[in-house]
């Protein structure tokens, strides 16, 4: 830290984190609202997120806050157990982290198939949008996804009431300020996030014109907002509902942080994320969450990918835009209950639309047949009718399929041997997810310039989880400027040496 502030990378951290704070805080208030819980709930994680996670984490450029990927299970909590179950949960999620960080299984999270952690995001987004559809509306979200998606049609016959009517446009002018914005604004200000803009079109014209719609309601202190767990704390953490919802936010949070951190590494040259550490770190931040009553977080890739743009250096900016954040709560809060709650919704709305990636599972078809593609569409289709565990167990268990035809044969070796300045790693027998954190660590371990030869010769399977890996670190390598050169490549692995 002492580093960064003495460096010459100071400037470039403080601008990106003014970038990241202006990204954060509308998200952090949409989020809360499509959790079900007060605006404030969502800054409170930001801060944490922003300052705590920030001095601790594995990863120095992503950027941790609340997710839309736990939007829809923090909602059905709070529904069905209320919003004081919401602490004892988080708390315990945190505490897992913690323990598996420390136990070095931070490298396993990146062993779920892409295919269904895809799919989970893009059933999530569904959900998202049938939701906070209504919310345009300055309506309520139904109990569930399918509930919403039938009434949808409903809230659009419903226009011909006035306030109705009125919201739903406050809501539009805010999508189509934030995707305008996104097409056409200037390469000078292309640092300004198209969701700020949507959010302050949206509250200028109500507020210029004095509209009838439902705005975002904060506390006159941030302080307020935090609700510690009530009396009978060890009790409700012995109840077996809040460990098994524990257990499914710890695993989906740390599954989304990591691939997030592994997405993030792909967009610079710097220090590369220590998984172990940043799901620690991530546990500490959940376990703070759980104590000042607000929502879970985990590593956010819109945030981060804000963060790696505008040219952020070190961890600092990732503290700086929680500070950013905390005094502008501190200072401000009768600008946020400007802010109509449609305007929230609308850029939620299109958040939601963008986890919906087409593009990702046309990519596994492409490469690697049916069977990714066949676990995306039914960990999507079982998130939206059923719930988001089922839905990623469900597609955890179809991954499995891709193990039958090898299961006799499911050993790898890796071979490792010097060659002056180049390096052979020839890899023998089957590579499957299984195998994924020992030949992921492997090649992360070797030197970061030189030759590597990455022998496949004696390869007799690789599945598209171990695949996809492969891939991206060749392709990492190869932008960094060092050579990879893959020997006896057949099939798909021939397409890695194009």
């Amino acid at each position: 830290m002492l580093k960064a502030l003495s460096g010459g990378s100071f400037s470039r951290d403080f601008t990106a984190s003014i970038v990241v704070f202006l990204v954060a805080m509308p998200l952090c208030m949409g989020i809360a609202v499509a959790s079900g819980v007060p605006p404030e709930k969502g800054l409170i994680t930001g801060i944490i997120g922003g300052i705590i996670v920030g001095l601790f984490a594995g990863s120095p450029l992503q950027v941790s806050g609340p997710a839309a990927g736990l939007a829809v299970i923090v909602f059905e909590i709070v529904r069905e157990q209320g919003l004081s179950a919401l602490g004892p949960i988080l708390i315990l999620a945190g505490a897992i982290q913690v323990i598996a960080g420390v136990a070095r299984v931070g490298g396993w999270f990146r062993a779920i198939s892409p295919a269904v952690v895809h799919g989970m995001l893009a059933g999530i987004g569904v959900l998202i949008v049938v939701g906070q559809f209504h919310v345009l509306f300055d309506d309520k979200p139904l109990s569930s996804g399918l509930s919403n998606l039938i009434a949808m049609p409903g809230q659009l016959l419903g226009l011909t009431n006035q306030d109705a009517a009125t919201a739903f446009a406050v809501g539009l002018v805010t999508i189509l300020g934030m995707l305008g914005w996104e097409k056409f604004r200037p390469a000078s200000m292309k640092l300004v996030p198209g969701a700020l803009v949507g959010v302050v079109l949206a509250t200028l014209v109500a507020f210029a014109l004095n509209l009838p719609v439902a705005r975002v309601v904060v506390p006159e202190s941030i302080l307020s907002a935090i609700t510690p767990p009530e009396a009978g704390l060890m009790a409700q953490l012995l109840n077996p509902t809040v460990i098994t919802t524990a257990i499914a936010i710890a695993f989906i949070a740390s599954a989304e942080t990591l691939l997030s951190a592994a997405a993030v590494d792909r967009m610079h040259d710097g220090v590369r994320t220590n998984y172990n550490k940043e799901l620690s770190a991530q546990g500490v931040g959940n376990l703070l969450c759980g104590f000042a009553g607000a929502l879970p977080m985990t590593g956010v890739i819109v945030r981060s990918s804000a963060n790696v743009q505008a040219g952020a250096k070190t961890r600092l900016s990732t503290i700086l835009h929680g500070i950013w954040i905390l005094a502008f709560v501190a200072l401000l809060p009768w600008l946020l209950r400007e802010i109509p709650m449609a305007a929230l919704a609308g850029i939620l709305v299109i958040t939601g639309v963008r986890l919906v990636s087409v593009a990702h599972v046309k990519h596994l078809f492409h490469l690697y047949g049916p069977l990714p593609a066949i676990v995306w569409a039914a960990t999507l289709i079982c998130v939206v009718a059923t719930d988001l565990l089922t839905g990623v167990l469900v597609g955890i268990g179809l991954s499995l399929l891709e193990l039958l035809p090898q299961a006799r044969k499911l050993g790898l070796k890796v071979e490792e041997e010097s060659r002056g300045e180049a390096h052979e790693i020839a890899l023998r027998g089957t590579a499957t997810f299984l195998n994924l954190p020992k030949l992921s660590a492997k090649l992360e371990s070797l030197p970061a310039a030189g030759l590597v030869i990455l022998n496949v010769e004696r390869l007799g399977h690789i599945d598209h989880t171990c695949a996809e890996m492969v891939r991206e670190w060749v392709e990492r390598r190869r932008k960094a400027g060092n050579p990879v050169e893959l020997f006896g490549a057949t099939g798909k692995m021939r397409q890695f040496a194009a």
